[in-house]
C-alpha cells in the first residue's frame, strides 16, 4: 500500500533549500506568458530562493531571462516586479549599463585594458512553448554540457494541448495568493478531486468528484480531463458560458476542462472558453505564493459585454478553499504526531508524484 512522504518533505527548512537546487534549479520553471511584455524593453522579474531573474524582450522581438546581478560588484539591479526599460538596463548603483540581452555597453572609470564583452550579465535558459516563458536558471560554463531543451522536458505536451492555441490568448485577470502551505501539498491537492463534495460544493455542481479520466503519468507531468456534469457549459458560478469556444477545439474538447500538474511549478487548466494558468513560487518549506491568470481569446475580450467575471468569482472561491485545506495540511504535518498515512487506490497521482519528489530528493 502506497503511503504519503515523511514530515521532513513538507516541514524540514534543510530539506526544503535541498529541494530547491535538486528539482527547481535542475529544470525549465515556468516564469510567466509572452503577452506580459508585448513591446521592446518590457520587463518582469521572478524570485526563487534567493536568486532573481529579469525576463525582459529585445528589440529584435528575442525573450531573454537574465541574472538580476550587475557584473560589477554584484548589486541587485531591479526591484521592480515589472516595468519598461528604455532601450537599456542600467545599475543604480555606479551605472554599469547592459543591452536588453545583457550585453555590457557602459562601466564608467574602468582602466583602458578592460573588456566590456567579457561582463555580460550571466544569463538563464529561457525559451517559450505556446506563450508560456520557461527559464532555466542552471548556468553551464563551457566545459559543462549544454542545458536539456525545454522540448525534452515538455515530451509530448505541445502536441497534446496544440488545439487550444495557448499563444493566440491574453490576460483576463490575475490574483496573487500567498499561502501558508509547503508548495508540494498544492500540487497534491490540485490533482484529486476526492475533497470536492466536502469543501468545494460549487465546483461539485459541476463536476462528477469520480469523473477524472487521468492520463499515465510522467517525469514532466500528472494530470487528465473531466467532464461536465449535465446542463453545464463550463466553470462558472453558474456553469453558463458567457464567451464563445475556443478556436481549434473538437466536440469532445468542448466537453471538458483538462487539468494538468507540469512539474516543478505549472497547473494548466485548459477550458472551452478559457485558460487558467497557477504558477507556484516557493518561497520557505512552509510558504508558496502563486500567480493566478485568467486567459481568454482576443476576439472574445474585444466583444461588447465581454464578461470575465463569471470565471474569476468561480476560481477565487475555488481557490481559497483549496489554501484554506492546503494550510490545515501543513499544520497537520509539521506536528510531531504525524506519520505517512494510506493513499486510496484513487488517489494514484498524488503517489506518482510524491515517486517523482523521491528520485529526485534522493531521499526516502
Amino acid at each position: 500500500m502506497h503511503k504519503t512522504l515523511p514530515r521532513h518533505f513538507y516541514a524540514d527548512p534543510a530539506f526544503y533549500e535541498a529541494e530547491l537546487e535538486r528539482l527547481y534549479f535542475t529544470r525549465w520553471i515556468c516564469a510567466g506568458r509572452t503577452d506580459q511584455i508585448p513591446n521592446a524593453g518590457d520587463f518582469f522579474t521572478r524570485t526563487i530562493g534567493d536568486e532573481s531573474l529579469i525576463i525582459t524582450r529585445d528589440g529584435t522581438g528575442g525573450i531573454h531571462a537574465v541574472f538580476n546581478v550587475c557584473r560589477h560588484r554584484g548589486t541587485r539591479i531591479c526591484a521592480d516586479a515589472e516595468g519598461h526599460f528604455v532601450d537599456r538596463i542600467q545599475c543604480p548603483y555606479h551605472a554599469w549599463t547592459y543591452d536588453l540581452q545583457g550585453q555590457l555597453l557602459a562601466a564608467p572609470h574602468m582602466p583602458p585594458e578592460f573588456c566590456k564583452a567579457d561582463y555580460p550579465l550571466h544569463r538563464a535558459g529561457c525559451d517559450v512553448w505556446d506563450g508560456h516563458i520557461f527559464m532555466h536558471l542552471g548556468i553551464r560554463p563551457p566545459a559543462l554540457p549544454a542545458r536539456p531543451a525545454l522540448r525534452a522536458q515538455l515530451a509530448d505536451l505541445p502536441q497534446r494541448f496544440a488545439a487550444w492555441r495557448m499563444a493566440d490568448l491574453r490576460l483576463g485577470r490575475r490574483i496573487v495568493y500567498d499561502v501558508k502551505a509547503n508548495w508540494k501539498l498544492i500540487v497534491l491537492n490540485f490533482n484529486e478531486c476526492l475533497h470536492c463534495p466536502t469543501l468545494h460544493p460549487a465546483l461539485n455542481r459541476l463536476h462528477h468528484y469520480l469523473g477524472a479520466d487521468n492520463v499515465e503519468p510522467t517525469a514532466c507531468y500528472v494530470g487528465g480531463a473531466m467532464g461536465f456534469r449535465d446542463g453545464v457549459e463550463t466553470m462558472s458560478m453558474d456553469g453558463k458560458r458567457r464567451r464563445d469556444y475556443l478556436p481549434g477545439l473538437n466536440a469532445s474538447q468542448r466537453q471538458q476542462v483538462f487539468y494538468f500538474a507540469i512539474y516543478p511549478n505549472l497547473l494548466l487548466s485548459l477550458h472551452p472558453d478559457y485558460m487558467m494558468t497557477h504558477t507556484l513560487w516557493p518561497r520557505a518549506h512552509d510558504r508558496t505564493e502563486i500567480v493566478c491568470e485568467w486567459h481568454f481569446h482576443p476576439d472574445e475580450m474585444a466583444r461588447p459585454g465581454f464578461q470575465v467575471d463569471d470565471a474569476i468569482e468561480f476560481w477565487d472561491l475555488t481557490n481559497r478553499e483549496d489554501w484554506w485545506i492546503s494550510e490545515r495540511s501543513q499544520a497537520g504535518i509539521s506536528s510531531r504526531a504525524y506519520e505517512p498515512g494510506p493513499y486510496s487506490e484513487r488517489e494514484e497521482l498524488l503517489w506518482r508524484f510524491d515517486e517523482m519528489i523521491r528520485t529526485e530528493a534522493g531521499d526516502g
